[in-house]
């Protein structure tokens, strides 16, 4: 192994894409948020019962 390999970092990127969820219907979809923020909460329109509903953050899918 070369000692470059040992003393190079790999960098945490910026956002991370984070599964948002409706919490009338269940219906989810993917957001993009920067790693330092608070958790996402939002309102958006909902397909499923053709209204706006609120969506709260579930869990984190990937880095960005």
């Amino acid at each position: 192994m070369f000692i470059t390999n040992v003393l190079l970092k790999k960098a945490k990127s910026k956002n991370i894409m984070v599964l948002m969820e409706s919490v009338v219907s269940g219906h989810q979809f993917n957001a993009i948020r920067e790693r330092l923020a608070d958790k996402l909460e939002l309102i958006k329109f909902d397909p499923y019962i053709q209204r706006e509903s609120v969506y709260k953050e579930r869990r984190r899918i990937r880095s960005m």
